[in-house]
């Protein structure tokens, strides 16, 4: 069977999600909590709204007699087909989903296509701003692009001048601020960690690192974004598991996004004081 068109169905899903968040325009409605997803949180009616769109439409690929494994923030792993599974397809429907609840512009749809069961075999990724329609999309060894141009020519050289943090408290935000290196001039936090991700592969931040252990639904479809657009990403902490670690809703790692491997390096030294001892 031949490979699905993955970019014709990540553009379907981002029209069918945008549609399903069209029709929960207030706060009230995007936050009314609905249930608990399998990472634990609740889920509320704009969480639940989107992902209903999205296992509607790949219920539609397994019709068509593809075998896949979907690993999404609120239903945990679900089995598509009844061959052993070709692809691992891990979605954020709403990532960032506190701005989107409250109507704060920067909020994204994240897939990632993997042919295999971990991090190290993302092999496309697509991560479009569910406010502004700017998308972001990678295939393995053939580079990234945004809206269609080619990204990794806006990088900055050596700078860590304006720096990104995802998965925050005001406590574990405050450390890791006194422990950045000298040169960081500007701290930003955006709200989106895929999103935030793709602006650094974008040339528009220098790094990002999170401040808590981070799910691949958060970041599987990023991190292949920014490594085609010629950064460097490392997976820290989690048992040491970097990308051999699993695509599931488990929190596995702390990610880390620079210019090369020595601007990684000085980022990560400012996660000593949020991580346990």
């Amino acid at each position: 069977m031949s490979t699905p068109n993955w970019l014709a169905l990540c553009d379907a899903l981002r029209i069918d999600v945008q549609r399903a968040l069209a029709d929960l325009e207030t706060r009230a409605e995007r936050e009314r909590v609905v249930g608990a997803g399998a990472g634990g949180d609740d889920t509320a009616a704009i969480d639940a709204a989107a992902e209903e769109a999205v296992v509607s439409r790949l219920g539609s690929l397994a019709a068509g007699g593809h075998s896949f494994v979907l690993v999404s923030e609120e239903l945990g792993e679900r089995r598509f087909g009844t061959a052993d599974p070709s692809w691992w397809i891990v979605v954020d429907p709403v990532d960032g989903s506190v701005n989107a609840k409250r109507n704060v512009g920067f909020y994204c749809l994240s897939i990632a296509i993997a042919d295999g069961p971990t991090l190290a075999d993302v092999a496309f990724g697509y991560v479009t701003d569910l406010a502004s329609g700017e998308t972001f999309v990678a295939a393995r060894g053939q580079g990234a692009t945004r809206d269609g141009e080619q990204l990794g020519g806006e990088l900055p050289k050596n700078l860590l001048e304006v720096v990104a943090f995802e998965a925050t408290s005001p406590a574990l935000l405050a450390a890791a601020c006194a422990a950045l290196p000298a040169e960081v001039e500007r701290v930003r936090v955006l709200g989106s960690l895929a999103l935030t991700i793709c602006q650094v592969a974008a040339g528009r931040l220098d790094g990002l690192l999170t401040l808590k252990e981070s799910r691949s639904v958060d970041h599987a479809a990023a991190q292949l974004i920014a490594r085609e657009a010629g950064c460097h990403v490392e997976v820290l902490g989690a048992g040491g598991e970097g990308f051999a670690a699993p695509l599931d809703v488990a929190p596995r790692g702390h990610i880390v996004v620079g210019r090369d491997p020595a601007a990684c390096a000085r980022l990560a030294a400012a996660l000593s004081p949020t991580m346990p001892a």
